[in-house]
């Protein structure tokens, strides 16, 4: 049996609906725009809104004329309040600060070799940088009101454990702890793709994006992956669905760190464009398509290859889901599937994106 709603759960009811329905408008909102949106009273909206300024969660961003002639003022996400989002990728890793808006206010950006690292040694390094960033924002206003970190691999968030990530040769790493940031906590440790994923449909708090039913695919060393549905990540039993990296694409093909063999990452991944050219691992794409244009037939076929490698995977995927759009990287630039074969054809001429017949 449920207890009864009192006056103060009404109220922090009242206070999330009016702060959601502003935040999701992306021009703004004025009180009354606000009190027609949630059917609550102007007055009652108008000292919400109060409490939600105070608190730092809105702010007042000037006047405009309203319907009848009269000036509103608009409402809109402050930027008083601050998230801390890290993350570690093979080949990098970052500490950012961004507002309620999607805004960034600062960050620190490391590129490093991270294959085979040592955990131990790369969290606290993350841990100090985002000390780094809070340390700059003393005397602001700003607040930080929690920290999330993207993983390349399968997490387990509510024992905020990475059970495994091959590129980075981890197993079972606690991972709060070698932050060192118990003062600021963890709110958040979740797959890198599918915290992209979800942040490509849903930009800001309460606010859909354009395209709310999709498949991510992120490529680097690594191929990650997630699927979406009306704006979820549709997170699998454990929450571990999505490693579109690690479906076998030929049984026969390179041995993975994750135990398979022709996995989709070991042909389309980063290592093996740099592989088929003859370049040095921690090459630049500028590097790789250099010798691409040059005409060298490594290159060519490590293109075609992964072409046929992706192909395989995202009908796979796109007929067992039945989900029509595919968002390749953070470009949020989602494209159709109406000819995964036409689509392939376009890897293959080394076009690097869809063709424009299958772009939305």
């Amino acid at each position: 049996m449920r207890p009864n709603a009192s006056q103060e759960t009404l109220r922090e009811s009242n206070l999330a609906l009016v702060a959601a329905t502003v935040l999701a408008a992306t021009d703004g909102m004025s009180r009354a725009q606000a009190a027609a949106a949630t059917s609550l009273t102007r007055a009652t909206v108008s000292r919400l809104v109060d409490d939600l300024i105070g608190g730092g969660i809105l702010r007042e961003n000037g006047k405009v004329a309203g319907a009848p002639g009269r000036p509103a003022t608009m409402l809109g996400p402050s930027d008083r309040l601050c998230a801390l989002g890290l993350q570690v990728n093979a080949t990098f890793h970052l500490a950012r600060l961004v507002t309620l808006d999607g805004s960034t206010v600062d960050e620190i950006y490391t590129p490093a070799d991270l294959m085979a690292s040592d955990p131990t040694e790369v969290l606290p390094r993350l841990g100090r940088d985002a000390r780094t960033l809070l340390a700059r924002q003393v005397g602001s206003d700003r607040r930080i009101v929690g920290a999330g970190l993207a993983l390349p691999g399968i997490v387990e968030p509510a024992s905020r454990t990475l059970r495994r990530a091959p590129n980075l040769g981890w197993t079972d790493v606690e991972v709060a702890p070698l932050l060192g940031l118990a003062d600021v906590g963890l709110s958040l440790l979740g797959n890198e793709a599918d915290l992209a994923a979800f942040s490509l449909a849903r930009p800001a708090p309460g606010r859909l994006g354009p395209v709310t039913d999709f498949v991510y695919v992120s490529g680097e060393i690594g191929v990650g992956g997630s699927a979406v549905v009306a704006g979820e990540v549709m997170p699998g039993r454990h929450g571990w669905a999505g490693e579109i990296g690690h479906m076998c694409v030929d049984p026969s093909g390179p041995p993975c760190p994750c135990g398979s063999y022709g996995c989709l990452e070991r042909i389309a991944g980063w290592r093996a464009f740099e592989d088929g050219a003859g370049l040095p691992h921690g090459s630049s794409v500028s590097e790789f398509l250099a010798c691409y244009d040059s005409g060298h037939e490594g290159a060519a076929r490590a293109v075609r290859r992964a072409a046929d490698a992706l192909e395989t995977a995202l009908v796979s995927v796109v007929n067992l889901l039945d989900i029509q759009t595919i968002v390749v990287g953070a470009t949020s630039r989602p494209w159709r599937v109406s000819s995964c074969r036409r689509w392939r054809r376009g890897w293959a001429r080394g076009s690097w994106r869809a063709p424009s017949t299958g772009r939305t």
